[in-house]
């Protein structure tokens, strides 16, 4: 700001009508009396502004101003020298600061507004008034650089720094405003306004000058809570009446134009489209990824084949469905891969877009076979699928013909649903149900997720690696795939409404090692929450909810029941959940009593099948790991590795993140626990070579949660904001890497890692594609078997080895499987040796047929040996035999029955499924009461405790004991039918 002349201030009165006169602080001693011609400096910080056309001055109302306090006197002969630098504005200055008078409402009305990042920060230091006449005031350059940062805002503060000198006025239509009566007031500007100073005495004004910016002071930032303080002179400054002898009038300034502190910048100065698109990039740019590569994944997959796209499936080999996938493919699965680590790296639980993120990851890994296979794949679906359709259609089950039907729940609800809907193809069904069934995995997998002390990254990273790692292909439609997820839902429910997470900070015993280390163990800060805080109802209709999901899994499956039940029982002893020890004890005797009363013509006569391999830990895992590598196709063999390498890796990172953990003081109970659980199951049976499998199935989502922890181990910081922070331990040794890069390093790593594990993935989840790959000539030559299966038929499958429970890799058992029987036929690597077919022909009635498929002859050659033109000539050797008759064929699949059958044979009708029955011992009857009695008090029992500790103690513990009287009971004879009925 300049000062004005003596002839500027009587221009100025001459036009206003008033006299000019000087606004001193009420508390100041002037030491003589002011000047009419003089003015009062107002030191300003250093602002960049805008320069625009001239404004008009304006007359507006005298300001009153409010009482400051005064500041200390100066010595006359100090303000009549040269100016001293002022010591650096701190926060208490700032704080102080006094009012501004009211600022120019016509120049603040009409100035253009510059947004504060686009000039230097309001950095100054007052200085005292300038003796010399026509000087124009300018802040330090040393000011300090803390003042503006740290003032506070001052709304009530105003600013009227008067009419400016030298700017003449311009005349309006309709005459002079000033002289307007009823010219209306224009409103007051806003007061974080500041003006502009003008350029240091003795020098020129400039136009096109831009203003300097302070030393040390970044153009690009302006705090929002900056502030002017504004400062007056103790003593006013006297000047003479007229200009200096000899001094050429000033220049007629440009006039300044207010900078907006604090607010958000004009409309008119608006950044452009491209710089706010820009800017928002962290936004739309990762779900823009994730849809571009959808397109593109589905693009290359689905288009007809060519260089660097499209699947030629017939181009197979040992490595599966990843020898003939286009580039392209693996690009689009990289690209959406990275858009979610942008995503998760913004420190932001955007969960909408991170679970699309998932979504896609788990469309391309596990949608891949249903775009571009005709036909369902694995042929134990399509068998299911039979199961289904003969339930929907008899209303009945056949425990005879399949152990699978001793647990009927799968099948039965999904018949009565298609039979209800009139679904009669399943073929979509069938075909979409993996990528179905991973996101319904992922829900509740989410959920327990959100139960863990961890951050965003390590939570969402676990639930990538669950998608990545999970390739033993359980998730088809099957029973197993079904409870699975009932399996996860049971966890979740467990750990978010019945959880327990409380530290304990008991004093370590004195002897012992063991018992220290478990102290130790104990005192470690939990990794999980506690429970949501519930009513007595919500808790009700939760444990309902639980034992329901039970019951469900135990009339469908043989395996699942016993991990809910470890799991449960694991919880409750470990502190982590709220129940009792009488549910599991309740849920452990509904197992016990669905097998002995529902299962019998399953377990009838196998007690040494079934309880044949409890104790041989190391037979079981040999027989589902070492035994799967031999005898093998080389390249097959890759895949088997490659399985197992999975599985090795996941677990090292497991241990790798349970380690880090500890270091940090937490103790992941529940996930260690999780991961434990399942490895029991090798004691008991191989469950037909396929145990490992069901263990590694069970372990992974702890697995994944440990593994996560490998690569982002520290634990949330809740700082307030949208932005999550994390701890970082102190270390006492001294760090290679700060903090922040070993952070970028770990999501670098991680990301490295999933690009990795995808590859991994596609190759171990097909690389058996070559023959579980289903074409529709298979799928049209099973369904001629059964448009003549009346009244019954047969079909011979071909195998290596005769007695062995081989998996037909045909189609089988769609539909009819009360009219279709199967059986086998024996072959050799000779592909002209049929004596094996022959044999097995004539041991049939007519209408028997033997299948040469694609998929078997696919399966020979990579699992026995088979050369790899096996197939072709062992079918021409079927087309020369003159005993056999070609009934159908097509490019994939051919159908051979016997030229002639003996005189008189007939077809005979149906097989009956002949069964041992559910045959009742005398102890039968007591047994079913004393295990309704048991369960209806122990169920009871563990509703009463929901209502909280201390409440009807004696008549719960009275339930208590009354229910485990009838369980003992029911156990009892529950072992007396086991011991009678294995006998027969």
């Amino acid at each position: 700001m300049r000062r004005r002349t003596g002839d500027e201030v009587k221009e100025q009165a001459a036009v206003t009508g008033d006299a000019p006169e000087v606004d001193l602080d009420a508390t100041a001693d002037p030491i003589g009396p002011p000047d009419e011609d003089a003015t009062q400096v107002i030191p300003l910080p250093v602002v960049v502004a805008a320069r625009s056309t001239p404004a008009p001055p304006t007359t507006e109302p005298e300001a009153k101003p409010e009482r400051q306090p005064a500041p200390e006197p100066e010595p006359e002969a100090k303000s009549q020298s040269k100016p001293k630098p002022e010591p650096e504005a701190g926060p208490e200055r700032a704080a102080k600061s006094k009012p501004e008078p009211e600022a120019e409402p016509e120049r603040a009305a009409n100035s253009k507004l510059v947004p504060a990042d686009r000039g230097p920060a309001a950095k100054s230091k007052p200085e005292p008034a300038d003796p010399k006449p026509a000087a124009r005031s300018k802040p330090e350059p040393d000011a300090a650089p803390e003042h503006a940062a740290t003032s506070e805002p001052e709304p009530e503060r105003e600013a009227d720094p008067g009419p400016k000198a030298g700017s003449a006025p311009r005349s309006e239509p309709g005459g002079d405003p000033e002289s307007d009566p009823d010219r209306e007031p224009e409103p007051e500007p806003d007061p974080a306004l500041v003006p502009v100073p003008g350029p240091e005495p003795g020098e020129e004004s400039d136009p096109d000058r831009e203003p300097e910016a302070e030393p040390g002071s970044d153009p690009d930032l302006e705090p929002e809570d900056a502030t002017v303080e504004v400062r007056k002179p103790a003593v006013p400054v006297v000047r003479p009446a007229g200009p200096e002898p000899g001094r050429e009038p000033d220049p007629e300034p440009e006039p300044l134009v207010p900078l907006r502190i604090g607010r958000a910048p004009a409309t008119d100065v608006r950044p452009s489209w491209a710089t706010r698109v820009a800017g928002s990039a962290a936004t739309w740019l990762p779900p823009l990824l994730t849809v571009e590569g959808l397109v593109m994944y589905v693009l290359a997959l689905r288009v007809p084949y060519g260089p660097m796209r499209g699947v030629d499936l017939r181009q197979l080999d040992g490595l599966g469905l990843v020898s003939v996938l286009p580039v392209t493919a693996f690009a689009a699965i990289a690209l959406i891969i990275v858009s979610f680590f942008v995503t998760l790296t913004q420190n932001t639980d955007r969960k909408g877009l991170l679970l699309f993120q998932l979504a896609a990851v788990t469309f391309t890994l596990h949608g891949a076979a249903a775009l571009v296979e005709p036909e369902p794949r694995f042929a134990t679906a399509w068998v299911h699928a039979g199961f289904a359709e003969y339930i929907g259609r008899a209303g009945e089950t056949l425990p005879g013909l399949d152990a699978r039907f001793a647990w009927p729940g799968f099948f039965a609800l999904f018949g009565f649903v298609l039979r209800a809907a009139g679904v009669d193809d399943m073929t979509t069904i069938l075909q979409w149900t993996p990528f179905v069934s991973n996101l319904l995995y992922l829900l509740p997998f989410v959920l327990i997720l959100r139960r863990l002390v961890a951050t965003t990254r390590a939570r969402w990273f676990a639930a990538l690696l669950f998608i990545l790692v999970q390739w033993i292909g359980q998730d088809y439609f099957s029973p197993q795939g079904f409870t699975y997820a009932l399996y996860l839902v049971f966890i979740a429910i467990l750990l978010r409404w019945f959880g327990k997470a409380e530290p304990r900070s008991a004093p370590l015993p004195s002897k012992g090692p063991l018992r220290r280390l478990l102290a130790r163990l104990d005192r470690l800060a939990p990794g999980e929450l506690p429970s949501r805080p519930t009513t007595v109802t919500d808790r009700v209709v939760l444990l309902t909810l639980l034992v329901g999901l039970f019951v469900a899994t135990t009339a469908t499956h043989q395996i699942t029941p016993f991990m809910m039940l470890g799991a449960l029982t694991g919880l409750i002893l470990l502190r982590r959940s709220t129940l009792s020890l009488t549910l599991p004890v309740f849920l452990g005797l509904l197992v016990l009593a669905w097998i002995n009363y529902q299962a019998t013509p399953f377990w009838s006569g196998r007690i040494d099948e079934l309880f044949g391999g409890i104790g041989r830990i190391f037979a079981n895992l040999q027989e589902n790991t070492g035994d799967r590598l031999q005898g093998t196709d080389p390249q097959h063999a890759l895949v088997l590795q490659v399985r197992l390498g999975i599985c090795g890796v996941i677990l090292l990172f497991a241990g790798v993140g349970l380690l880090r953990r500890l270091r940090r003081g937490v103790g992941d109970r529940v996930a260690v626990l999780l991961l434990c659980v399942p490895a029991l199951a090798l004691g008991l049976q191989s469950y037909g070579g396929e145990i490992g499998l069901r263990v590694y199935l069970f372990a992974l989502p702890a697995a994944c949660i440990l593994g996560s922890y490998a690569f982002f181990p520290n634990l949330p910081a809740h700082t307030g904001t949208a932005r999550e922070e994390e701890t970082v331990p102190v270390r006492r040794r001294r760090v290679w890497l700060p903090p922040e890069t070993t952070r970028r390093l770990s999501a670098v790593l991680a990301a490295c890692t999933a690009l990795a594990l995808s590859v991994a993935f596609l190759v171990a989840r097909y690389g058996n594609e070559k023959f579980e790959w289903i074409t529709t000539g298979e799928a049209a030559a099973m369904r001629y078997v059964y448009e003549h299966d009346q009244p019954s038929a047969r079909l011979l499958y071909l195998v290596p080895v005769l007695g062995d429970e081989v998996t037909p890799t045909v189609p089988w058992r769609e539909r009819d499987i009360d009219r279709v029987d199967y059986f086998q036929a024996l072959v050799t690597p000779d592909p002209g040796d049929l004596e094996g077919v022959l044999t097995a022909l004539r041991a049939q009635p007519p209408n028997t047929f033997v299948i040469m498929s694609r998929g078997q002859a696919a399966y020979l050659e990579l699992n026995h040996g088979f050369s790899g033109d096996w197939g072709t000539r062992f079918r021409a050797s079927l087309d020369d035999s003159r005993y056999l008759r070609k009934v159908y064929a097509n490019a994939d699949a051919a159908l051979y029955t016997l030229r002639s059958y003996p005189r008189g044979a007939e077809i005979p009708p149906p097989s009956g499924m002949t069964l041992v029955g559910d045959r009742s011992t005398p102890w039968t009857p007591f047994g079913l009461v004393a295990l309704a009695l048991a369960v209806g008090t122990l169920f009871s029992a563990e509703l009463a405790r929901l209502r909280g500790p201390g409440t009807s103690t004696r008549g719960r513990r009275r339930l208590v004991l009354i229910g485990l009287l009838m369980t003992a009971a029911a156990l009892a004879v529950i072992v007396e039918r086991f011991l009678t009925l294995t006998s027969v």
